[in-house]
């Protein structure tokens, strides 16, 4: 079940947060909880997905992306994911999540997100590939950031993504059914 108690509480939290520029990072704390874990008593990887869209959908508050959205009656939809698992968050454990643009392509906005333990320690990393879309499928990001009043058209992608974006494009799909 997504958990909509934490998304209203987050809202909660930042309703006074001062705006982000549209490559702000936002951050945020959160406790890993009884219903997010797995059978080895640490937050399921499904539930840290979850958790990331806490992240995101503040991420897209605080730099006015979301008011864009209703405005023009966009929607958003994730297109892909890029995730590493590293360290255990255990029942209990809090940790903090980072959330940011990376940058967008003609077709995609590219968000980056980690969760970082007390101990400095990074526990995961997701990069998302985002989609604007209205009735007639995706919004090409130019018109996007025109509407949003994006800050920085220079924003080049770091080479890992873009990378991460070439294997995609090769990647077959459908996929194969054997």
């Amino acid at each position: 079940m997504f958990p909509l108690v934490r998304l209203v509480k987050e809202f909660v939290i930042f309703r006074n947060a001062p705006a982000l520029p549209t490559t702000g990072t936002h951050v945020s704390h959160h406790m890993c909880l009884p219903w997010d874990i797995d059978p080895f008593m640490e937050l399921n990887n499904g539930r840290t997905l979850t958790l990331f869209d806490l992240g995101r959908l503040l991420l897209a508050k605080r730099t006015g992306l979301l008011e864009t959205l209703k405005r023009e009656g966009w929607g958003m939809t994730m297109a892909g994911t890029c995730v590493r698992y590293r360290r255990r968050i255990r029942m209990f454990d809090t940790f903090e999540m980072r959330s940011r643009a990376l940058g967008w392509d003609d077709r995609f906005f590219y968000i980056e997100q980690s969760m970082w333990k007390k101990n400095g320690d990074c526990a995961n990393h997701v990069v998302y590939r985002a989609a604007i879309t209205d009735a007639n499928g995706i919004v090409h990001t130019d018109r996007v950031r025109q509407a949003f009043g994006a800050d920085d058209d220079n924003l080049q992608l770091p080479e890992w993504v873009l990378k991460w974006i070439d294997a995609e494009n090769s990647r077959p799909w459908p996929p194969q059914q054997d």
